[in-house]
């Protein structure tokens, strides 16, 4: 792993993150010790497909209420 000042990371942070885009991870220091690692996002497909999977099933479960719609129970939520 690659390691560079802040000050300099600061100014390539451009550049950083598309070498990270690209599976590069880079060490970030500051006043000498490692501080940050800058690296490639995770694949986190799997999970997000799991969570909506959780929701639709929770939302077949909910028993619905006449004459209101989600819209509705979704903008009395936000007055909160």
């Amino acid at each position: 792993m690659r390691q560079m000042g802040l000050f300099e990371a600061k100014q390539k942070l451009s550049e950083l993150v598309e070498r990270a885009g690209r599976g590069e991870r880079i060490g970030i220091t500051k006043r000498g010790k490692l501080a940050a690692v800058i690296g490639p996002a995770e694949n986190n497909s799997e999970d997000i497909d799991k969570i909506f999977d959780s929701i639709e099933k929770i939302r077949r479960k909910v028993k619905r209420m006449p004459g209101v719609t989600m819209k509705e129970l979704i903008n009395e939520g936000r007055k909160y």
